[in-house]
């Protein structure tokens, strides 16, 4: 009869008891809960802490959030489309263009999965069945970047106080494996010359446009936005500014020109004759053909990334320290991505020099 008896004095004890006000401890736990009142709508949320003082002190900083809640406005009725075009509006105003199109991008295909939800109804279960349905379809990077743009969605209906909390914050970055680079060797990137050389005459631009890539360091999108007028071949050096994009880092640099680049510009430069400030390469890509010559000269998939390797690479057999290295490609660490990246290449190089040391 007294475990009968004890057991029921439990299923009559409380799961919540209150201790002051609007502050709950639950039972089990111990942990400390708000509850509220606000506009006929109760609001619960934990506190999570079992230290009374540390509670009382998060209890304010809650009252003080729901003050800053918009609950008497129709933003609370917001959905989630509108919020979600709002923050893209607002969030892309200082991005790139290529940034604000990923982010684009990564809009629309969260639309299936909240597109006509209230975003003052979603909840982590929510965030949960769009990991789950979604997420197994997405490699790590693509989760990641649509996951971060739902968080901003759901942060920024914060700031306008449609809610009180992310339900997104749930959600964990995937770890991302790291690829192994893929550079060309001297002999394989004559060869990729060689095979574009073979296509027809379109892919002439193509051609200069993967020198530019290998022998200036420089990414895709300052090689393709770089002008004649940014290159001084009397002061011997050339300006990375990226055009009316920018460069990734947003910073303008200025580079020697190395003397195999010089002595392409100037028989590119004599070649074109340029009239004043137009841009050095006339094409966007040379993807197609890199594919193409790849195939035909049965060598690795190259891409226009593959070229700067080339370049980090060259530099580095000849002895080039990491931070100069990172000054010319646009690196602001100081080489730390640099020596983390090619550094492998250093210690191979300097085994295959102690060879000559007969």
């Amino acid at each position: 009869m007294k475990n009968s008896s004890a057991a029921t004095e439990k299923e009559n004890t409380p799961e919540f008891v209150r201790v002051a006000e609007c502050l709950y401890r639950n039972t089990s736990s111990g942990r400390y809960y708000a509850l509220v009142k606000r506009s006929g709508r109760q609001i619960r949320k934990s506190l999570k802490t079992q230290d009374r003082k540390l509670a009382e002190r998060r209890l304010k900083e809650f009252h003080a959030s729901i003050g800053r809640t918009d609950v008497d406005s129709g933003s609370r009725q917001i959905q989630f489309e509108e919020l979600g075009q709002q923050w893209l509006e607002v969030h892309n105003a200082s991005l790139k263009p290529s940034s604000a199109d990923r982010n684009e991008r990564c809009f629309k295909q969260l639309l299936p999965y909240f597109k006509g939800s209230r975003v003052a109804d979603i909840r982590r279960a929510d965030c949960q069945t769009w990991e789950v349905k979604r997420g197994k379809h997405l490699n790590s990077s693509t989760y990641n970047k649509e996951m971060e743009v739902l968080k901003g969605i759901l942060e920024y209906g914060i700031e306008r106080g449609v809610i009180l909390e992310n339900p997104a914050n749930i959600l964990k970055r995937r770890r991302i494996q790291s690829k192994a680079i893929v550079i060309p060797t001297h002999e394989e990137f004559e060869k990729l010359l060689a095979g574009i050389a073979k296509l027809d005459g379109r892919a002439k631009e193509a051609a200069n446009l993967v020198q530019l890539l290998a022998y200036s360091g420089m990414r895709l999108g300052e090689a393709i936005n770089i002008q004649w007028n940014e290159v001084d071949f009397k002061k011997g050096r050339f300006t990375v500014s990226g055009g009316e994009v920018g460069t990734k880092n947003h910073e303008t640099r200025i580079v020697p020109l190395f003397p195999r680049l010089k002595e392409f510009l100037k028989k590119l430069y004599h070649q074109k004759q340029p009239q004043g400030g137009e841009k050095i390469i006339g094409i966007e890509s040379a993807k197609k053909a890199l594919i193409a010559s790849c195939k035909s000269q049965n060598l690795p998939h190259f891409t226009h990334h593959c070229m700067r390797h080339y370049f980090v690479s060259n530099a580095i057999e000849k002895g080039i320290d990491f931070k100069t290295i990172a000054a010319w490609v646009g690196h602001k660490d100081g080489g730390l991505l640099v020596a983390k990246t090619y550094g492998h290449l250093r210690d191979t190089h300097s085994f295959e020099m102690a060879k000559l040391m007969t």
